[in-house]
């Protein structure tokens, strides 16, 4: 676990800096787990995010943005009565717990100075976000409620007296102590010494005990006092640690790691990047599965369509054959009768001469034998045009939905909900039913603005809305227009009519990132100026056909995303 109590405690430090004597001026609820508070404190505003997401629980400053509901939930509102304009007196963390109480010091609707305390509990599937009345420890709302029936000795909804989770018996990590008493501690041969250390001590997780037994050289006592001496000192490394196909990060070096290591300024800067887009894939994830579903049954059925019209056109090989046969037939009328079940002639088209068997309707005459296969005939070649277009359709279909799959992994909240329209507007799920005229309900189409290394401004469609709307009607004819080659992703334009070629790059790099491709590397991107883009009359929304391109290779690097993110 990286989030541990030592970690905690770093990051209430580094916030406690910045935010103490704050004023909270803005306070939203992006989504049911996450709060974000806007705090001006010394002559800059900041924005602090606190997280009781069951997998990605956490709390810092973010650069980050982050949609706001149209209607405030009901714990927005509480927040708001009780903290909007108020005062932070104090940021700490209890005892060495993953548990941080903002003490704050605002006015109520009288006028009156009241202390209200916002707790968060950084514990799993368990984290919450508390409000306190902070004379009298009651809660006033909470974040999650947990009423008796699931936890009869800690309830936390509005009224109940406020319980800490039980306290852990442990010792303090940061208490002076001897070797012997250290030893005396940890003595314990059936266990390994990591686990140990993670039993005995407070705040401290796997990842810190395994550090202090890799860097034991003569003493265990030693390396983990010169640990715990360059935690009290503040001698952070942020650090992000990447793996084949896993992440760690931590406040100080982690030397037993062997993946790459990235460093940052701050501890907050550090949890940006790695929590980037994460929590917010998964709440998609949530919202997202019926239409994902969908998808996946459309692509399922057209799979199966394919086969039959492949089976169709194979069958339509047979149209010449049948011809001949009809034919045949014709040219040996004299020697056919009524109520004959076959007959075998000469193929005169053999250039050896040799026959064939021809089966016949006995209830037919010879003249409508021939009839019958002449328009069998008919029927298969006229299919065939039939059979072709249908496959066309069929596949220009399954790069739609996939397309728009690709659109669902990459989407934000507000992303989600035009690809909703989108599909009801084409068809594949039902329009919700509305109380508010079209006119009212249209909302302006909003893209994701970057801004290249050397200025330029990079926009990017997230759908296949916001895809036409930006090539089709925003972008101006000379803008560089960038997509990748052959594989589902968004639309990517340089607004800049001589941009350089680090944001070509970086614009290629953005293209791949919000594509198919993203976890490939050297990913062909193509690039032409939006003259050379067009829409096609009838196709499917944001489907163009292009020409005139270039294209180049780059590997999607998700740090720099997040870095030109404006």
């Amino acid at each position: 676990m990286s989030f541990d109590g030592l970690f905690t405690g770093a990051m209430t430090s580094e916030v406690a800096t910045k935010l103490t004597t704050g004023r909270i001026s803005k306070i939203v609820q992006p989504s049911m787990y996450e709060v974000l508070l806007t705090i001006r404190a010394n002559g800059a505003n900041y924005k602090l995010l606190l997280s009781a997401h069951p997998s990605y629980a956490r709390f810092h400053i973010t650069d980050q943005n982050y949609d706001t509901p149209s209607e405030p939930p009901m714990f927005t509102m509480v927040l708001r009565k009780h903290l909007n304009g108020g005062i932070i007196e104090s940021i700490s963390q209890n005892e060495r717990e993953r548990i941080v109480r903002i003490r704050v010091r605002s006015r109520n609707e009288i006028g009156d100075e009241q202390i209200r305390t916002l707790i968060i509990e950084l514990m799993g599937r368990h984290s919450n976000i508390i409000l306190l009345d902070d004379e009298r420890q009651i809660i006033l709302d909470s974040i999650k409620h947990v009423p008796m029936a699931v936890n009869r000795h800690r309830i936390i909804q509005p009224g109940s007296s406020y319980v800490l989770p039980p306290k852990q018996e442990k010792q303090d990590p940061f208490a002076q102590m001897t070797e012997a008493e250290f030893q005396n501690i940890i003595s314990n041969e059936e266990q390994p010494e990591a686990q140990v250390l993670v039993q005995e001590f407070a705040g401290i997780s796997p990842l810190f005990a395994n550090e202090v037994v890799y860097r034991n050289k003569d003493s265990l006592f030693e390396s983990f006092v010169s640990l715990i001496d360059d935690i009290q000192k503040r001698r952070y490394t942020p650090s992000l640690y990447r793996f084949q196909s896993k992440e760690q990060f931590y406040f100080i070096e982690m030397t037993h790691l062997n993946g790459e290591q990235t460093t940052f300024p701050t501890l907050s800067e550090l949890l940006d990047v790695f929590y980037f887009g994460k929590a917010e894939r998964d709440r998609v994830k949530q919202q997202s599965g019926d239409l994902e579903k969908l998808l996946q049954n459309e692509l399922s059925k057209n799979k199966k369509k394919l086969k039959k019209l492949e089976r169709s056109l194979v069958d339509t090989e047979k149209a010449d054959a049948i011809q001949l046969q009809g034919e045949l037939i014709t040219a040996n009328m004299f020697a056919l009768k009524k109520g004959m079940t076959e007959v075998e002639v000469v193929n005169y088209y053999d250039e050896n001469g040799g026959t064939i068997t021809i089966p016949l309707s006995p209830l037919k005459t010879p003249s409508e034998n021939a009839q019958s296969y002449f328009t069998k005939y008919t029927k298969l070649k006229n299919s065939v045009a039939h059979i072709h277009e249908q496959i066309k359709l069929t596949l220009e279909e399954n790069v739609y939905l996939e397309t728009v799959l690709q659109q669902i992994e990459s989407a934000s909240p507000r992303d989600l909900e035009e690809i909703r329209e989108e599909l009801a507007e084409t068809g594949y799920v039902r329009k919700k039913k509305s109380k508010k005229t079209q006119k009212n309900n249209k909302q302006k189409v909003t893209l994701d603005e970057y801004v290249s290394t050397t200025g330029e401004l990079l926009l990017v469609g997230k759908n296949n809305k916001q895809n036409d709307y930006l090539t089709n009607k925003l972008a101006s004819r000379d803008e560089l227009w960038f997509h990748t080659k052959d594989i589902p992703g968004s639309h990517v334009v340089i607004r800049a009519k001589e941009p350089s070629e680090t944001a070509i790059k970086e614009a290629a790099i953005i293209a791949a990132y919000f594509s198919k491709a993203r976890q490939s590397s050297s990913v062909p991107v193509d690039y032409t100026e939006i003259r050379h883009v067009k829409k096609p009359n009838g196709s499917k929304p944001g489907f163009v056909i292009y020409e005139q391109n270039n294209t180049v290779y780059v590997t999607p690097d998700e740090e720099l995303v997040l870095k030109l993110r404006k």
